[in-house]
């Protein structure tokens, strides 16, 4: 089933969201890999496809995943969850219809 992973940014973590990308953009690539990415990407501050240091609100993923549990599993050992970058993250079934 697909989830959603939808999360909400710390005010002031640009910087740290910036040091911790990587790690956060790798395990996006392996559920990419594994065929069970649907969408992933920031919620910009501002109106802007870059903008710039208003930074970022937060993030939303939709990914497949066999439970629930699973889920939340995967959406708490997140490196930008794990550093601080999110202040709040709600994993929720996702049914997609388009």
């Amino acid at each position: 089933m697909l989830y959603a992973v939808i999360a909400e940014d710390n005010a002031d973590s640009l910087e740290l969201r910036k040091q911790t990308r990587p790690a956060h953009l790798a395990r996006l690539q392996a559920l990419q890999d594994e065929g069970r990415l649907v969408l992933a990407g920031p919620h910009p501050a501002v109106d802007a496809e870059d903008p710039g240091p208003a930074g970022f609100s937060g993030s939303l993923i939709v990914a497949e995943f066999s439970s629930l549990p699973l889920a939340e599993e995967w959406a708490a050992a997140d490196p930008y969850q794990l550093a601080g970058v999110y202040a709040r993250v709600t994993v929720k079934p996702f049914k997609k219809v388009f």
